[in-house]
C-alpha cells in the first residue's frame, strides 16, 4: 500500500509513531463512544420518569453526574469557580460527567504557598 504524505511526515526512526497515534486514537473513541452512551442513558432516564417528575440532572449507573437543564451564570460559578467548596472535582454545568472546580484548585494552590 503506497503512503502518504502524513505518513512520512509522520514517521519517526524507531518506528512506533503509528503505534501510538492509534493507540491514543482508539482511546479517544471508547470514551467518546462511554461519553455518548451514558448521555443517552441519563435521557432516557428521565424521559421514563411522568413528566411532572423529570428533574433533567442527577446520575447515571449510580456514579457519573448529569445536568441538561439549560446552564444559568450562577450554577457555572457554584461548580466552576467556588474557593469553598470541599472538592476539586464536582459535576458539569450542562452535559455528563465532571468538571475541575477551579476556584477551589487556586484556593488549594494559595494556602500552599502561603505555608
Amino acid at each position: 500500500m503506497p503512503r502518504t504524505p502524513e505518513d512520512v511526515v509522520g514517521s519517526s526512526t524507531s518506528g512506533d509513531s503509528g503505534k501510538n497515534k492509534h493507540r491514543k486514537g482508539g482511546l479517544n473513541r471508547l470514551l467518546t463512544l462511554v461519553t455518548i452512551s451514558l448521555a443517552v442513558a441519563a435521557i432516557v432516564k428521565e424521559l421514563r420518569k411522568p413528566e411532572d417528575e423529570r428533574t433533567w440532572n442527577g446520575k447515571v449507573a449510580a456514579v457519573v453526574p448529569y445536568d441538561f437543564r439549560f446552564p444559568t451564570l450562577e450554577r457555572a460559578k457554584e461548580r466552576l469557580w467556588d474557593p469553598e467548596a470541599e472538592h476539586v472535582v464536582g459535576p458539569r454545568v450542562f452535559g455528563v460527567g465532571w468538571a475541575v472546580n477551579v476556584g477551589r484548585v487556586v484556593a488549594l494552590v494559595r494556602a500552599k504557598l502561603d505555608v
